[in-house]
């Protein structure tokens, strides 16, 4: 590029963040961030409406990231960050707006412009991919040479590295699944099965060994999709590493992706465990790869070839080879109401049943039948027992145990505290499938 384009070219870029920079200074307070070192080159600023004048030759004054604090931003309570989007209260009692897209300005857009504004690449698992990989990654397929075979190994290898920091082993009492960090503030996405139901404490386990505690929020169990977010004030004010979020607008069979988790619980001589596969089918509720789940893996993520979160673990289906995962997609329809605690649905063939019947309109839920080789009657239970308790649920009547029952998962152990001939009696039910009760 000879001299005079080259000074068009820096000047345009100069006069572009001048703008942008006193743009942001009239809209949102801004932190110090970084100076970086270099030259000013002489030249003239292009005519433009309301700018006159003339760049002063001289140099730019090497210095260091200087460390501040967040600028309170008025307007909304939250904070402003180097002129970022304000982020919301971490309170525990609030919600957050929606990262997934559509509400964060998304009002109004079409799919395809809420997609574009997902593709920009925040987040700490986005590898730009090499330009041998682009097709790839946009129409899946097979490497077409070694050297393009070698740039995909490395690339799955760069985004499994990344992808380690926000994966995260999930325990809920005696159960064990994943989750995936997707917000610098905490939110984790995990199914729905691994969740259980609002309110439920958790213990999270990083890359780095250490534990954390997050409370579940909600859960889409149409899809098993579920929620969760991280406790205050456990990383020294510090923003958790967090998943690069994309859509399951676009994806089709043929695609790479890479499947991370801790299956079977957090090992720190194995660490997290990487699968590299491919999409087989996309379906409205699921996405079915090659990537070969186990026992644990339920809620960790699923990336494409550029470190994009595209799914969630769900559970294997009735082939062996059916792994399947929810799409990024239903989290986004299901954020406000999993964020503000709701849980409701269950899959297809997968209704929770405990095996008993009573009369609706009691004012205590006293079991009149139970169904034979239900899990009620495996666990103990009895007609004329008059259900108290179940798990951490008082039962207040035989709607609210109903409740109780739809909140839990077929596989799920509950302990239920019944009352029999005035004594108090725990049994252990293991939650069965409606479909598998007659």
């Amino acid at each position: 590029m000879d001299r005079p384009l080259r000074l068009m070219a820096l000047l345009a870029v100069a006069f572009g963040v001048f703008s942008t920079s006193l743009w942001k200074t009239t809209s949102d307070a801004v932190a110090q961030g970084t100076v970086f070192p270099g030259q000013v080159i002489q030249g003239q600023v292009i005519p433009s409406q309301g700018v006159q004048g003339q760049v002063i030759q001289g140099q730019v004054i090497p210095g260091q990231v200087i460390q501040g604090q967040p600028v309170p931003q008025a307007r909304n309570g939250g904070v402003v960050i180097s002129g970022s989007r304000p982020l919301p209260s971490t309170s525990p009692n609030t919600t957050q707006q929606n990262p997934l897209g559509n509400r964060l300005g998304d009002a109004g857009r079409s799919p395809a412009q809420v997609d574009r504004v997902r593709r920009v690449p925040k987040g700490d698992t986005w590898v730009e991919p090499p330009p041998a990989l682009q097709s790839l990654l946009k129409q899946g397929g097979v490497p077409d040479s070694l050297v393009t075979l070698r740039l995909l190994q490395r690339q799955q290898q760069r985004i499994a590295d990344r992808a380690a920091s926000c994966t995260v082993s999930v325990q809920i009492g005696p159960a064990q699944g994943c989750g995936v960090i997707i917000t610098p503030t905490g939110y984790v996405l995990t199914a729905a099965h691994v969740a259980m139901r609002p309110g439920k404490s958790a213990v999270l386990t990083l890359s780095d060994g250490r534990t954390v505690t997050a409370t579940t929020r909600g859960m889409n169990r149409n899809v098993d999709a579920g929620l969760m977010k991280i406790d205050s004030n456990q990383n020294s004010g510090k923003p958790w590493p967090h998943a690069t979020l994309g859509s399951s607008t676009d994806l089709k069979p043929g695609m790479w992706c890479i499947a991370t988790g801790h299956p079977g619980g957090y090992d720190r001589g194995r660490g997290m465990v990487t699968r590299v596969g491919r999409i087989l089918d996309v379906r409205p509720g699921s996405l079915v790869t090659d990537c070969a789940l186990i026992g644990g893996d339920s809620g960790g993520p699923l990336f494409d070839l550029s470190g994009r979160l595209i799914a969630v673990h769900s559970r294997i289906g009735n082939d062996v080879a059916d792994n399947l995962h929810v799409p990024i997609n239903h989290y986004d329809d299901s954020w406000s109401r999993m964020d503000q605690g709701e849980s409701w649905g269950f899959l297809p063939g997968f209704k929770p049943a405990l095996g008993v019947r009573g009369n609706s309109s009691d004012v205590k839920a006293s079991v009149k039948e139970v169904t034979a080789g239900s899990p009620a009657e495996e666990a103990g239970i009895e007609p004329g027992d008059v259900v108290e308790r179940f798990g951490d649920i008082q039962i207040t009547g035989f709607e609210s145990l109903k409740k109780a029952v739809s909140d839990t998962m077929p596989g799920e152990r509950v302990k239920v505290w019944v009352r029999r001939q005035g004594n108090l009696v725990q049994v252990v039910v293991e939650i069965g499938r409606a479909n598998d009760i007659r």
